[in-house]
């Protein structure tokens, strides 16, 4: 699910915070880093829930319209149970891993926060997509599931309340919520009828090494934090440090330490990656800054040696 570039900005903002508390504590950090690592996944844990809620506020709904004499005008559908009966909204809501992991991680935000289940629901009755996925002659699981990825993408993920939502939750979630987002509607592009009940219980690393790359990558960067101000130092004479914006230090901090410390990463990948991170969170001018500086330091370390890069390299 996370790439090295999303665990580099995890790293960044471990950094970050560090530099705006007064608490320079880097086991406290460690932790920072670990938690908001995790909290990717219970984000992603909980947006499946809420598609989940959706569906179950949706039959209790249906159970209701079925026992009145008088039909309203949402129940004029030829098959007013539609949405209920939906493939893929059924296969998440009946799946015991999904179910048995959300409950292990006591993830009943929706049930204590039924108001926003209830907002969403209503928007989506009234919405054109669904006006049209339930007035369709017939239906299948690809059908089920480009209209469950429509809901979506177009109601749910831009819905402002439920940005909100998460983000009083959590501030760090600000910036997962594009990544999980995006990997969501990914994953339910490849849901299968017959996919595994794991398929949606996906590893939020690649591998132990994204872990392992996270955690040396922020303390190598601030246990020398010193030396790498003396390199931008060296590199920048004619700049008031004040002058530098705090992001762009910390990116040529991590930069410098991946040239140092990291020998797999091609310096190739790591100025791309901070580039990219620098054009999303920093200065409009900040990519040719740093650009500028990090050129300056790979000619300078290979004439020294002081940069040894081997193998293929990782991302």
């Amino acid at each position: 699910m996370l790439t090295r570039r999303h665990i580099r900005v995890k790293v960044m903002q471990c950094i970050y915070a560090l530099t705006q508390s007064e608490d320079d504590s880097l086991e406290k950090q460690q932790k920072f880093l670990n938690v908001s690592i995790a909290n990717v996944y219970t984000l992603y844990l909980l947006l499946l829930g809420l598609l989940m809620e959706l569906h179950q506020l949706a039959k209790k709904h249906a159970d209701h319209a079925s026992k009145k004499y008088l039909s309203e005008d949402g129940d004029t559908y030829p098959d007013t149970k539609r949405f209920v009966k939906n493939k893929l909204l059924l296969q998440l809501t009946e799946n015991k891993a999904l179910g048995q992991e959300i409950s292990k991680r006591k993830l009943n935000n929706w049930y204590l926060n039924e108001e926003y289940v209830k907002i969403l629901h209503k928007e989506i009755v009234q919405s054109e997509i669904y006006g049209t996925y339930m007035t369709a002659s017939k239906t299948n699981y690809e059908a089920d599931r480009n209209f469950v990825i429509d809901l979506f993408k177009e109601i749910i993920a831009p819905n402002e309340k439920i940005y909100e939502y998460f983000e009083d939750d959590k501030l760090t979630w600000v910036d997962d919520i594009p990544i999980v987002n995006t990997f969501l509607v990914k994953r339910l592009k490849k849901a299968k009828p017959d996919s595994a009940e794991r398929f949606f219980l996906p590893r939020l690393l690649k591998d132990q090494q994204d872990m392992v790359f996270a955690k040396d990558l922020l303390v190598k960067t601030l246990l020398n934090n010193s030396e790498w101000e003396k390199e931008i130092q060296a590199k920048t004479p004619n700049w008031d440090k004040d002058r530098i914006a705090e992001i762009d230090h910390i990116l040529l901090k991590m930069a410098i330490c991946e040239f140092i410390h990291f020998s797999s990463i091609p310096e190739k990948v790591t100025i791309n990656e901070y580039l990219e991170i620098a054009k999303e969170y920093s200065t409009p001018k900040s990519s040719i800054f740093i650009n500028g500086i990090l050129d300056k330091l790979v000619k300078e370390y290979k004439r020294s040696g002081r940069m040894q890069k081997m193998g293929r390299g990782l991302l």
